[in-house]
């Protein structure tokens, strides 16, 4: 479509929001409805989750395959194929309730959702400038967040009062991302790229500190996503509606705070915005390996969740000290690095919540704090050749 053709609201931001408010609407859904749909209908215990989880994050392990992909399809169409497999599985999850079944689906479901987010990070810091990228990625998660609202109200409309089963509910949402997937497709055009990304593997040294603020960042996240929801349902024993309360209780707050967070990330820069991240998670993780409330813990799920936002600091941290042409693989590749802890912690830490879910807690503590010691490593302008506090001139490595 020649570009005097184009309507006003035919552009990429547009185009970014609506493919990130299909996402949750799958994703959300299918995180609501786990826990109870495993224990309920395929007998789950802390084992059966764990390697669920982990077979969940071997798709974002392998997200590196990205870009092989580039050279088959462009960015913005692989996306929404990605957005299409991440519908498809999750409406399908709901018809084969069983260990397998659920191993099997999880696994589409995780395709779809994770070489998403390694294109939508991707797109994002090629379409927009610097300047807005914290803003745009806080809109970003304001928009998913509403998503999720929506999601988590039906699903509590659609337990509650009209009784739906699990199959019912998985294929609903599903059906709806599939539909906005294919709307995507159909009403917007082609968006170039500024500058022609690498479509080969790219690891520069002078992105370390990346590397190992994202490889952390796996593994602070599995504590949130396996453990923490698992502790509501199996320690105190949050019911599926209970639960999507819980998760639309986070949204909601995301919705109103996500944009002020970016907003934030600029003014404070992204080595403040992390060092008050890990500070508050290394409460949070040891709060969680001693709470004895329903209620208490429900408190520190909220304000676990909320200090996600604060994560975006990883993303515009890179934009700023990344080569243009390097963002695609990187997107890739630190999807791997983020997910080679997020493979093996969750069978790791499910067996020893066998014997003392505390302990998992409080190893979760001592990520946040080597995170946290890592984050003093970024300097407060960082830019190419300025990677860290003390390294400089290495842009060509």
């Amino acid at each position: 479509m020649p570009s005097q053709e184009l309507k006003s609201w035919q552009r990429p931001e547009l185009l970014l929001l609506l493919m990130a408010f299909a996402v949750p609407i799958s994703f959300a859904a299918w995180q609501a409805l786990l826990n109870n749909f495993a224990i309920e209908q395929a007998a789950f215990t802390g084992r059966e989750i764990g390697i669920l989880q982990s077979l969940r994050e071997i798709p974002g392990f392998l997200a590196f395959g990205v870009v092989f992909l580039l050279l088959i399809f462009r960015e913005q169409i692989l996306a929404i194929l990605a957005l299409l497999l991440l519908g498809l599985g999750t409406a399908l999850t709901g018809f084969f309730p069983s260990v397998i079944g659920l191993y099997l689906t999880t696994i589409l479901m995780s395709i779809g959702f994770h070489y998403y987010e390694t294109i939508q990070t991707s797109l994002t810091q090629q379409w927009i400038p610097k300047g807005q990228a914290a803003e745009t990625f806080g809109r970003i998660i304001a928009v998913g967040s509403f998503a999720a609202i929506v999601t988590f109200g039906l699903i509590w409309l659609g337990t509650t009062l009209l009784g739906l089963d699990y199959r019912w509910l998985y294929l609903v949402f599903g059906g709806l991302t599939i539909t906005i997937a294919l709307l995507a497709w159909l009403v917007f055009p082609a968006f170039p790229q500024q500058t022609t990304q690498h479509k080969h593997m790219v690891l520069r040294k002078r992105y370390w500190l990346y590397y190992a603020l994202t490889f952390m960042s796996g593994a602070r996240r599995q504590i949130f996503m396996v453990f923490a929801g698992f502790l509501m349902v199996e320690q105190f024993g949050y019911s599926v509606d209970e639960i999507a309360l819980l998760f639309l209780l986070n949204a909601s707050l995301n919705v109103f705070f996500a944009r002020k967070i970016g907003r934030l990330i600029s003014r404070i820069g992204e080595r403040n915005a992390l060092l008050i991240e890990y500070s508050g998670l290394l409460l949070v993780f040891c709060g969680y390996a001693l709470v004895e409330s329903g209620s208490f813990a429900a408190a520190l799920y909220v304000l676990d969740h909320l200090f996600f936002g604060l994560a975006i600091s990883q993303k515009t941290y890179f934009q700023k000290i990344a080569a243009p042409e390097d963002i695609a693989s990187t997107a890739g590749v630190s999807f791997t690095i983020n997910h080679i802890a997020a493979v093996v912690i969750p069978v790791i830490f499910g067996l020893i919540w066998l014997q003392s879910h505390a302990l998992v807690f409080y190893l979760g503590a001592a990520m946040a704090l080597i995170s946290l010691l890592l984050s003093t490593f970024i300097p407060r302008t960082p830019e190419p050749g300025k990677e860290t506090r003390w390294v400089k001139n290495t842009t060509s490595s």
